[in-house]
């Protein structure tokens, strides 16, 4: 299983994120991190792991109230080789195709900014993109047919469950494991909840490939030795 900590940017420093309450979204402080600093966050997160992968999330972008892109270029110079999942709200193909072009990461594609099911079935045989499946509640945030034809989905698909981002609530194992049955041979990845190790097995053992964590980086609750001590099937 792969663990993915999670970069939410907003006004250009990174924010601590809970249920989905944009507007209510702060300045991050972590004892991983002397300032909420994209560079000063990502360091503290691999001084806990020297993790391959981060997901950020540009919420001035998502919002169509600026963009963090700066913070992306600064990351990536940081870490060239650090694969980055990046969502911006990008809802069109030149737009995505442009972004691709820049070669600053993986573009996630987010349910809640897609129009229709257009640019998610044009890209869905580029393994540098991902579709982000996002809920609040029981509804998903976005066309129905997204949903409905799962055989327009990429090769990675992410599950976010907003009302469960930095409740510690637990992961969504049913939710997930019905979008799991939707898509068989797509590597399914979990969003929002996520504890401790104990989730991160029990995902393993539902044929989750990855989950996407913050909290529990930051509060302590999830270190090096809980993801060392993680059995194979669950890295």
């Amino acid at each position: 299983m792969e663990v993915i900590p999670v970069l939410d940017l907003k006004g250009g420093v990174v924010v601590r994120a809970r249920m989905g309450a944009r507007d209510l979204y702060r300045p991050i402080e972590t004892p991983l991190a002397a300032t909420s600093d994209a560079l000063d966050v990502a360091r503290g997160l691999r001084s806990v792991y020297p993790f391959a992968t981060l997901y950020v999330a540009d919420l001035d972008a998502i919002e169509r109230k600026g963009d963090n892109g700066a913070a992306l270029v600064r990351l990536k110079a940081e870490w060239p080789g650090l694969s980055l999942w990046v969502d911006n709200g990008i809802a069109d193909a030149v737009a995505a195709a442009s972004w691709l072009d820049r070669g600053l990461g993986h573009l996630v594609l987010g349910s809640e900014t897609q129009p229709d099911l257009s640019l998610v079935r044009r890209f869905a045989g580029d393994d540098r993109v991902i579709l982000s499946l996002d809920f609040r509640g029981q509804a998903l945030q976005g066309p129905a047919e997204i949903l409905d034809q799962p055989s327009a989905w990429p090769g990675k698909v992410i599950v976010m469950t907003l009302a469960r981002v930095g409740s510690g609530a637990g992961p969504d194992l049913d939710r997930l494991a019905s979008v799991r049955a939707l898509a068989p041979g797509r590597r399914i990845y979990a969003a929002g909840g996520v504890r401790d190790a104990g989730d991160l097995i029990a995902l393993a053992r539902a044929g989750i490939a990855g989950a996407l964590v913050a909290t529990s980086l930051h509060d302590g609750r999830l270190g090096r030795a809980d993801i060392d001590s993680l059995p194979p099937a669950a890295r």
